[in-house]
């Protein structure tokens, strides 16, 4: 076990930044803890702040506003190879947030005030109360797992590619996996962006945002594997995901690579994997609200993004087990 600590040295202000110095070198298997994470702004952002207040850290904090715990590098990582990050707790801390600007999310013009609803949880981090006698069941998750692309240049957590970043994905939940492929040796993992709760779509640009009190993840190596973008798994799902400037554009790239990887791992033909996808699989809008009226200045537009859920359980055994060693070989 590591442990990596948010301090000033192994935080980010939103960018995955080439020139940082490991925040930990460790080995494939072993497990991160990340303890009582930022929040946003250099954590400066505190529950019950006046919208005034946030409007001032925006302006002091132009660009991506979440803040980047790392890197990791995992030893061996070389590219080519793939890198599988294993949620295995998530503590949220005691409180968390949803708040949306003016002329953001997916309707950027029907309010001309911004909005802000702080949340205590309680001691078992498992619901938050909302208004009206609104009782929210919370799912925690990261939004923003990822592997330095190649090259030199500091890159925007905000955006979401091949690479990872800000994918906003609901189902990566304690017990799910994301494969990153690795661009650079080391692969050089930065992590942050924690929800409590968010729906698919992310329609007012925020979900329910929190931090964590006890975030840990296993980093996994795997050697020469066939994937070039990111692919998540739970029990009872492989998660396609796709990014374009629009959601049409979304789809049909998630529907490529679904249908890419799946007959490669599996040894159906790319016309099966098509069709199955038609029967088996569901298509959902990950996120379209950072899209469209974008506040965040200096940082290009993000794509939108789809992801699709293909069930495991229409599937034998033995394909299910030649799926799994094709993402990961010496298991």
């Amino acid at each position: 076990m590591h442990t990596v600590q948010s301090t000033l040295a192994t935080v980010r202000p939103g960018i995955l930044d080439s020139g940082a110095a490991p925040a930990a070198k460790i080995e494939p298997g072993d497990e991160v803890l990340y303890p009582d994470t930022w929040t946003n702004w250099q954590n400066q952002l505190r529950y019950g702040m006046s919208s005034a207040d946030r409007a001032r850290l925006r302006k002091e904090y132009p660009g991506c506003p979440f803040q980047i715990i790392g890197p990791v590098e995992v030893t061996g990582a070389e590219p080519g190879d793939v890198v599988e990050c294993r949620l295995t707790e998530l503590r949220l801390s005691g409180w968390g947030g949803n708040a949306f600007p003016t002329r953001a999310g997916a309707l950027p013009y029907d309010f001309d005030e911004p909005y802000f609803h702080d949340f205590r949880f309680d001691q078992t981090r498992t619901r938050a109360e909302y208004v009206h006698g609104i009782s929210l069941p919370l799912d925690p998750f990261a939004g923003i797992i990822a592997v330095e692309p190649s090259g030199d240049e500091q890159v925007s957590a905000l955006v979401g590619g091949v690479h990872g970043g800000n994918l906003a994905l609901p189902e990566l939940t304690v017990g799910s996996s994301l494969f990153l492929p690795v661009a650079k040796p080391g692969a050089r993992i930065w992590i942050g962006d924690v929800h409590a709760l968010q729906g698919d779509g992310l329609v007012d640009q925020t979900g329910l945002k929190s931090t964590a009190e006890r975030l840990r993840m296993r980093y996994d190596l795997h050697k020469n594997v066939g994937l070039t973008r990111p692919l998540a798994e739970t029990d009872t799902h492989w998660v396609g995901i796709g990014l374009a400037d629009s959601l049409e554009a979304a789809l049909v790239d998630c529907l490529r690579a679904m249908i890419s990887w799946f007959s490669a791992a599996s040894g159906v033909t790319r016309a099966e994997a098509h069709a199955l996808c038609s029967m088996a699989a569901s298509f959902r809008i990950t996120q379209y609200a950072d899209q469209s009226e974008i506040h965040h200045v200096d940082v290009p537009l993000p794509p939108k993004g789809v992801h699709a859920l293909l069930r495991k359980d229409v599937f034998p055994v033995d394909l299910r087990t030649r799926v799994n060693r094709w993402l990961r070989p010496a298991a």
